[in-house]
């Protein structure tokens, strides 16, 4: 990918890697592999309502159509209405009751289309059991040297796709997520958060951004709600095929293994903390690398 094209920065390290996350699992047989949660595991999004962000390509598509095959609800949420019944059209294809599936056209960097949003997932839930932030912009292009020649313009577009439109989606959220009594929220960062690669400078930005997001939200939501199992975390999807990279060869669907572990996870799981797709468990700055495997209850 492109922020490793020299080393430039060590990623973070970790100290255990959950067993059984399933990149390679092949969408159209997920009755049979369930993307690698126990049947108890599975049952637990069963009903559950989840809010998807950036849910008409890549990343959000494949969540969002794997949490509905696992029979939750899925508000799915982009600028493209066009977008969002593709990804209808696909889960029909993949043999998913899209009837759970619930296109919710929105700019999230709007505050009015955001109210409007809520407004609309309220009509028909009073409960948000999750909120997966996979909406972002690519690098813009700039040239070799962004951060001295990237316009004030560019440069505010990518930081509020990027960073302020993730806050004011879960600010937005926390209603109807803190409505029960517990509550996964995930961030979908990058590798290029914790990069330095010339010509890349804004996108590196936004990302690191998005780590401390993700983080500080964690702590903040444990200290606000204290009697509420809310766990709030970090995930490094890796690279795959998307609308930013679509010369890759691995499919979107890497990641679900490893959101589905997070999101179906019991009370007492991680809050507060970074893991990667394949099942790593990370620790960046002042967050310590989960010391749990998450998929043993």
């Amino acid at each position: 990918m492109w922020w490793k094209r020299r080393a430039v920065a060590a990623p973070p390290s970790q100290a255990l890697s959950t067993q059984g996350i399933l990149q390679h699992a092949e969408p159209d047989s997920w009755r049979d592999h369930r993307f690698g949660l126990s049947k108890p595991r599975w049952n637990r999004l069963k009903g559950r309502a989840f809010w998807v962000t950036g849910a008409g390509t890549g990343y959000g598509r494949a969540i969002a159509l794997a949490l509905t095959a696992a029979g939750a609800q899925a508000f799915i949420t982009g600028r493209r209405i066009a977008k969002l019944e593709e990804t209808k059209a696909e889960g029909r294809a993949l043999g998913i009751d899209v009837e759970l599936c619930h296109p919710v056209v929105a700019d999230i960097t709007s505050e009015a289309e955001l109210a409007g949003a809520i407004e609309s997932i309220a009509r028909q839930t009073g409960q948000l059991s999750g909120l997966i932030n996979c909406a972002a912009l690519p690098q813009p292009d700039a040239g070799r040297y962004p951060l001295s020649e990237l316009s004030t313009e560019r440069w505010t577009e990518l930081i509020q796709t990027n960073v302020t439109a993730q806050w004011l989606t879960t600010k937005a959220a926390l209603p109807l997520l803190t409505s029960g009594d517990e509550a996964r929220v995930l961030f979908l960062t990058s590798e290029a958060g914790w990069a330095d690669t010339p010509g890349f400078g804004p996108y590196n930005i936004s990302k690191a951004a998005v780590n401390t997001l993700g983080i500080s939200f964690a702590a903040e939501c444990k200290a606000k709600f204290p009697d509420k199992d809310i766990q709030i975390n970090v995930l490094v999807p890796g690279e795959a095929r998307t609308e930013m990279n679509q010369g890759s060869e691995i499919s979107p669907y890497s990641v679900v293994s490893m959101v589905l572990a997070l999101l179906s996870h019991p009370v007492e799981g991680p809050n507060g903390h970074f893991f990667h797709r394949d099942g790593r468990h990370l620790a960046f700055g002042y967050s310590p690398s989960y010391v749990k495997d998450i998929l043993v209850r």
